[in-house]
C-alpha cells in the first residue's frame, strides 16, 4: 500500500533505508547528551522535582542558542 502512493508520486518522495538502531543520525540524541555531559553534568539535585526543573531551565536556555542546535543537526545529517 505503501509502495503503490510512493510510486504514484512518480518521484517526489524518496525513501531512505536508515539501520534499526542509529542513534548518531538523530539530533534529539546530541541535545541529550549536551544537557547530560555538560549543561547538568555537576548539578546535585536534592530530590526529582529540582532535577526536573533545572533540566527544563537547561533545555529552555539551549532553546534560545539556534547555533547550537543547527550544529546537532549538521551532525546528524545523513552522509549522502
Amino acid at each position: 500500500m505503501v509502495r503503490d502512493y510512493l510510486e504514484a508520486l512518480n518521484g517526489a518522495m524518496q525513501i531512505e533505508q536508515l539501520p534499526a538502531y542509529a542513534p548518531e543520525l538523530n539530533p534529539t540524541e546530541y541535545i541529550w547528551g549536551q544537557l547530560k555531559n555538560h549543561a547538568l553534568a555537576n548539578r546535585c539535585a536534592t530530590n526529582f522535582s529540582d532535577l526536573k526543573t533545572g533540566a527544563r531551565n537547561r533545555l529552555r536556555s539551549m532553546q534560545r542558542r539556534p547555533t547550537l542546535i543547527r550544529a546537532f543537526w549538521r551532525q546528524a545529517e545523513l552522509p549522502l
